[in-house]
């Protein structure tokens, strides 16, 4: 059997000033699945999230990422981050703001806008390949953000709660095109979310994590059918695992007190 994308083994995090963010946490995610996180505020997802990310080292344990020892042990297994607002930089245009991880790569120019345009066209931006961020609603920069995160190609997209700040309709309609965006790429997920719904709606499987010290409590497979859409999100085995989630949740929180 393949290594998976992440292997994760008594990972914990011990910040200088004494705060213990994470227990260790086991977690394991392979190629193609769409794992979300959930939990109670401030038990330590997106602290989880930058670990896997490389952005953060841990204290303890150890992290495997397809095999490897290091996230950049294989250039060709690179991975996208998509962080809670867009960051993008607002002097530049769309075009250039997606083009950025490859200009990083030293990517000949002619090769990026190939691939930006690509993207773009993937996300249902390529009209707005010119204009500036300010000039985009709320929900089209974040689709400029995963864009972003997709031109690399990445075997492993990293989300920390994206459309959290936007309105219910916009992040349905955004939950959706993640979707037809995962299973036409078949990227692997790892997906920090508040929603319980959200959840269950996009994962194959969900990771709980208690309270601080964080630590992964339950995990719960949604072995659903796709495509996906309105349909299960009213279905009867929907509200049931929202239920079994949201009651694993509640107890998490509860470890707090």
């Amino acid at each position: 059997m393949a290594a998976p994308a992440i292997h994760a083994r008594g990972v914990a995090k011990r910040y200088a000033d004494g705060t213990e963010a994470l227990a260790p946490v086991d977690l394991d995610v392979r190629d193609g699945e769409f794992v979300a996180v959930v939990g109670p505020s401030g038990c330590g997802k997106t602290t989880l999230l930058n670990l896997i990310a490389g952005l953060a080292r841990p204290t303890a344990g150890s992290l495997r990422w397809w095999g490897a020892p290091h996230p950049d042990a294989d250039r060709s297994r690179r991975f996208g981050y998509v962080f809670q607002s867009p960051t993008l930089m607002p002097w530049a245009d769309i075009a250039a703001n997606v083009r950025l991880p490859l200009d990083l790569h030293s990517v000949p120019r002619t090769q990026a806008d190939r691939a930006v345009a690509d993207v773009l066209s993937l996300v249902a931006l390529d009209r707005f390949a010119k204009h500036l961020p300010r000039e985009l609603s709320g929900g089209m920069q974040m689709r400029v953000s995963i864009a972003r995160a997709l031109v690399t190609g990445p075997a492993l997209l990293l989300m920390d709660e994206p459309f959290a700040a936007l309105d219910d309709f916009t992040r349905q309609r955004l939950d959706d095109e993640l979707l037809a965006l995962w299973r036409s790429r078949g990227f692997a997920a790892v997906f920090v979310t508040h929603s319980v719904a959200e959840a269950v709606y996009l994962s194959t499987r969900i990771a709980v994590m208690g309270a601080r010290p964080g630590r992964i409590v339950d995990e719960v497979p949604v072995d659903e059918p796709w495509p996906r859409g309105d349909e299960f999100r009213t279905s009867t085995r929907f509200a049931e695992l929202a239920r079994r989630v949201t009651r694993a949740v509640a107890a998490a929180a509860g470890d707090a007190r």
